[in-house]
């Protein structure tokens, strides 16, 4: 049975923990489906991971749009979540409409996740909502504002503690679903988590959440990099290397393939 909405809600109220893990293509969205993964986020950090950019300011609705798609054609149970890129939803709350509009009815995707909660983004996630498009918020560390705040943890002052709480509940009240806390003190999450009524989705935000979500890619081990909060619990990059090269032995050797 696919994940809804009001199922993460229940979970929340359960306290039963809700997985979450990013994709930018079928067969690697197929495969977390199957293993049991609640919510596959189609995030913008595939600018990097899958496209090689060194930010995910470059990355465009049309690149999310199509990876969107791959994702769900191997998505049958679980929720998938769209990021809207960089400059495709902060003009105008109708332009997060005509954007969030578009992931919805080309992709399949149940819901859009934009960053930021400060009083204007908070009204564009009521308009989302009250046009039917469910929303997943996204405070504390967030990427696409890297060139004013940088990588460095958020939330670390009082104040700066406070208004990302502020935010938090301000996106709430706007209607958004589910809120992702990134790279902030765990005991700020804790209290944003206590104080709201939908889930809460950690990243470098400690174990308080009522989810976690990591990149696919440094789970796998696959990144060249990986945050510090990140958790590697296969190396595929060197798997992977040595299979390129027992391949490339084989074949120079005369080994492979063999003769029918």
């Amino acid at each position: 049975m696919a994940v809804t909405i009001k199922q993460l809600n229940q979970w929340k109220q359960q306290e039963r923990q809700i997985m979450v893990l990013t994709a930018a293509d079928y067969a690697i969205a197929q495969l977390l489906d199957e293993a049991g993964v609640d919510i596959i986020m189609v995030g913008d950090s595939l600018a990097m991971v899958t496209l090689g950019y060194s930010t995910t300011l470059p990355v465009t609705l049309e690149d999310m749009i199509h990876h969107a798609k791959a994702v769900c054609r191997g998505v049958k149970r679980a929720l998938v979540v769209c990021d809207l890129p960089f400059l495709s939803y902060q003009e105008s709350p109708q332009q997060a409409i005509h954007s969030a509009g578009r992931v919805l009815k080309e992709t399949g995707a149940v819901a859009v996740k934009l960053e930021g909660g400060y009083p204007a983004m908070a009204e564009t996630v009521g308009r989302l909502s009250a046009v039917g498009i469910p929303v997943m918020g996204h405070v504390g560390l967030t990427p696409q504002s890297i060139h004013r705040l940088g990588l460095r943890q958020q939330g670390k002052t009082p104040e700066t503690g406070e208004r990302i709480l502020q935010d938090a509940i301000a996106l709430e009240q706007a209607g958004a679903f589910a809120i992702v806390l990134e790279h902030i003190p765990s005991d700020l999450a804790m209290s944003i988590t206590q104080k709201l009524t939908i889930p809460t989705i950690g990243i470098g935000a400690g174990p308080h959440c009522d989810g976690q979500v990591l990149v696919t890619a440094d789970l796998l081990g696959l990144s060249e990099h990986q945050p510090p909060f990140a958790k590697s619990y296969v190396n595929l990059r060197q798997v992977i290397t040595q299979a390129v090269q027992e391949f490339t032995t084989e074949v120079r050797s005369g080994k492979f393939p063999k003769d029918p």
